[in-house]
């Protein structure tokens, strides 16, 4: 099992205030962020996104945009989920509950996403080509159908966190 408090476990990537992106490392390239004309850059197709996640046209792929609020997030391989921080008094606090959160969540409606691979997570203003100026989250996923689905959870009294979880399908 793994130790959640131990420096390094998990590594989080915030956003400078709009919604997080996965992009196919694939298709890194043809994600504009912020640039582009206005009212109509990538940045502005995230923004967009009702709910807590939907999925956008990259290339000649997709990505997966995290909606709802900013939120420091993780992915936790175990799982198969990122883990948004809502609110805790500590990284292993809030860590600790992702079984019971898992058990307990009220899922929303699924979605289906087609990856080619590995995807990184970032802020989604940042352009692709230039991931290398903001925090980003290199995630190993496996080509193939993935359901993704979300839900808030409050495992504790003062815990909450949301959930995004992928799972591989057939």
């Amino acid at each position: 099992m793994v130790r959640y408090a131990e420096a390094g476990a998990v590594e989080w990537v915030e956003s400078g205030g709009g919604p997080l992106i996965a992009v196919p490392e694939t298709v890194l390239p043809f994600w504009a962020g912020a640039d582009g004309e206005e009212n109509a850059s990538d940045y502005d197709r995230a923004c967009e996104v009702d709910g807590f996640v939907g999925l956008l046209p990259v290339g000649d792929s997709a990505a997966l945009v995290l909606g709802d609020e900013p939120a420091a997030t993780a992915y936790l391989p175990e799982h198969g989920t990122f883990v948004r921080w809502w609110a805790a008094n500590s990284e292993d606090e809030l860590l600790s509950g992702v079984p019971a959160a898992l058990a307990a969540a009220d899922w929303g409606q699924e979605v289906h996403w087609v990856v080619p691979g590995p995807v990184v997570l970032f802020d989604s203003a940042f352009p692709g080509g230039e991931t290398q100026r903001t925090e980003t989250l290199r995630v190993e996923l496996a080509p193939g159908r993935y359901a993704v689905r979300a839900a808030n959870v409050q495992p504790g009294p003062e815990t909450w966190l949301g959930l995004v979880q992928l799972r591989s399908l057939p």
